[in-house]
């Protein structure tokens, strides 16, 4: 039995997905998301994100965490800059929670669940959907890409297993 998070950082919104499974199949998966406030300090959404992410990993005990690696587009270097600073506080979080990390591009990610690594976050979602079976769509997108890392992280995993 594995268990694989992913998460899909954002000040705004950090999704959180769970996969357990073993070396024949995905057995349950769970998501979610963390909100910060956009009228807080950038550090006090910072903390929110880390306590809550660290809290989180303690309980759960997976066997690893899957983070999106960062990225930053020419024309908004802020928003990459702000992406680094919540993916450090998720790398520190699993590091105090003694939690192998890795970091997958979104780009990887993106080719893996759905076949086509330029997919939009409408396709990423239909296809994490369509492999976990569920019926209904998977708000927010943060959650289905956090699902989508997660994946990832469990079919990587499935082949040492």
């Amino acid at each position: 039995m594995v268990k694989i998070v992913g998460i899909d950082p954002g000040l705004a919104g950090t999704g959180i997905g769970v996969i357990e499974g073993n070396d024949r199949e995905i057995l349950s998966y769970s998501f979610g998301s963390i909100s910060t406030d956009s009228k807080d300090p950038i550090h006090l959404r910072l903390h929110t994100i880390y306590s809550k992410v660290l809290s989180f990993l303690c309980a759960q005990k997976p066997d690893r965490v899957v983070i999106e690696d960062i990225y930053s587009l020419e024309k908004y270097p802020g928003s990459g800059i702000m992406l680094g600073k919540v993916s450090g506080v998720l790398l520190l979080a699993a590091y105090k929670a003694g939690l192998d990390v890795e970091e997958i591009s979104v780009r990887e990610m993106k080719k893996i669940v759905s076949g086509n690594g330029s997919a939009d976050k409408h396709q990423v979602e239909r296809s994490v959907r369509n492999l976990l079976g569920h019926g209904e769509t998977i708000k927010p997108f943060h959650a289905s890409d956090a699902l989508g890392l997660a994946l990832t992280g469990y079919y990587r995993c499935k082949r040492i297993l």
